[in-house]
């Protein structure tokens, strides 16, 4: 919703603009040293501890974690929301911009509700709705939580919260790196009793992937604010590594989708220009990794620990260089020094562990999910309208064997969601992903670091891409890092909103 209304218009004989909203310049130069100087308020601390504790819970999954992912979210906004009342710093000036996001929310939440009552009425009634019906009520509570939090905040404190939900993330990548390297059973998963893969303290590979490709994506945007610091860089890179260990098929696209959205949005020379040396670091540091994923291979940390290193080197180089050197000269070191890592590494890591990786990863087959997917289409054409109630549904399909094989999901969301909540909820659904379109719209016309806004709204696209492709929405911490993108996209808090300008601000 756009606030103009009333507002007289900008001319030369207008009062002086607030320095925030003088020029695009005015704006990077004041958030870049009001980052540094800005003490975050307690209810950005509180979203960056509901982030951090849900990795550690296991991304939140089983009741103790979710209870604390979404208790923390839920005390963040209402904090947020008692220190405007009190007038503890600016709040947003466009409360409608989150009004529409929490109605549809609140339409979802009644008839995920209502559907779990009529499951449990007789004669074939069941409860066993009734707890996954509230699981999930609590993730939406977290979900629209955040945008609350995030419209009450000056540019400069959300890009403090934007680092350091990216340093959380960088934390994760490396362990989860790491849990390949050294087969940490903690920090990664034998898959199918032939690969290795980072899963880090999430304990699920792809979740761990999910949630990487979504803060890899924000962290390549964001390099437009400072594209000589090297920390960002690192950042970066560190985040594409961890995508690597993980080694998802879905991971890999979702990271596609994000980066073009990127590159659409920022423009394709400017997102290549950040990204071309973390990703060619990324590409090192995981082929060092590769002799470390195949189960029956020795691992060689020693290899992928010089890889890392390396690859790190190539990515954060360029950044070193830069202001020393022309550009095109710490691009051409990187690309040099992959091309040479590249000559290496093949004598290095042995034929058969490349193959193996490949026969894995390097294909679209996935019988389950194609199974559990056919099987959930039986059930919709069962209950189309209404659903099965959340929770309740089992997918059983015949395998190629004659036996039969039982998942609790879909691995498909908007085909869960359909399963459990039936067109009702899909349409409920559409209306929640409406709301948040208009919500991210809304921070057009609002000053913010260059790169984060953009950065977001592709990590959105890259996570609604991966959720077609495994129950995301089910963990937690997953729809709440969604929701804090949601809020950095969206509008914050500033004396007036700024006119729009083109997507060159982000």
């Amino acid at each position: 919703m756009r606030a103009t209304t009333g507002m007289p218009p900008r001319t030369a004989t207008a009062p002086p603009a607030p320095a925030a909203v003088q020029s695009g310049e005015a704006v990077r130069a004041a958030d870049r040293g009001g980052a540094r100087a800005a003490t975050p308020p307690a209810h950005a601390v509180l979203i960056v501890v509901a982030v951090a504790a849900g990795v550690v819970a296991q991304g939140g999954y089983y009741p103790a974690g979710r209870i604390l992912v979404c208790a923390l979210a839920l005390a963040a906004a209402g904090v947020a929301r008692w220190a405007g009342r009190r007038g503890d710093g600016p709040a947003s000036q466009t409360p409608d911009h989150a009004r529409w996001l929490l109605l549809a929310a609140a339409a979802l939440g009644l008839w995920t509700v209502l559907r779990a009552a009529l499951a449990a009425l007789p004669p074939h009634g069941t409860g066993e709705a009734v707890l996954p019906s509230l699981a999930a009520l609590a993730t939406l509570a977290g979900f629209v939580a955040v945008p609350v939090v995030t419209r009450r905040l000056t540019a400069p404190h959300r890009e403090w919260l934007a680092g350091a939900v990216l340093a959380v993330g960088a934390l994760i990548a490396v362990s989860a790196w790491a849990g390949v390297a050294w087969r940490l059973s903690r920090l990664a998963i034998r898959v199918d009793g032939r690969l290795w893969r980072g899963a880090s303290t999430l304990t699920y590979q792809n979740a761990t992937a999910a949630l990487l490709v979504m803060l890899a994506v924000l962290a390549i945007a964001r390099r437009a604010g400072a594209p000589r610091d090297p920390y960002r860089a690192a950042v970066g890179y560190l985040l594409l590594v961890g995508v690597g260990a993980a080694a998802s098929r879905a991971g890999f696209l979702a990271l596609g989708v994000g980066l073009l959205a990127l590159a659409l949005l920022a423009g394709v020379l400017a997102t290549a220009r950040r990204l071309v040396a973390p990703l060619l670091g990324a590409a090192v540091a995981v082929g060092a990794l590769t002799p470390s994923f195949p189960v029956h291979d020795p691992a060689r940390p020693g290899l992928a620990l010089a890889g890392l290193l390396v690859g790190a080197g190539i990515a954060v180089g360029p950044a070193l260089l830069a202001g020393r050197l022309p550009r095109w000269v710490g691009l051409a070191s990187a690309v040099a020094g992959a091309a040479g890592a590249a000559l290496v590494l093949p004598r290095l890591v042995p034929a058969d562990a490349l193959h193996a990786v490949l026969a894995s990863r390097a294909n679209l087959a996935s019988e389950g999910r194609t199974g559990a997917l056919h099987a959930a289409m039986k059930l919709v054409e069962a209950n189309p309208v209404t659903g099965t109630g959340v929770g309740l549904a089992r997918f059983a399909w015949p395998t190629a064997d004659g036996n039969m094989s039982i998942a609790l999901y879909v691995h498909n969301e908007y085909a869960q969601l359909l399963v459990d909540l039936g067109a009702i909820g899909l349409a409920l659904l559409a209306a929640v992903l409406g709301a948040v379109v208009l919500f991210t719209r809304g921070g057009r016309r609002y000053p913010q670091t260059p790169g984060v806004r953009a950065g977001a709204i592709g990590g959105l696209l890259a996570f609604a891409a991966h959720s077609g492709f495994d129950f995301l929405w089910h963990i937690p911490v997953l729809p709440l890092v969604a929701a804090l993108l949601v809020g950095l996209a969206g509008p914050g808090a500033t004396e007036e909103p700024i006119p729009e300008t083109k997507e060159e601000e982000q």
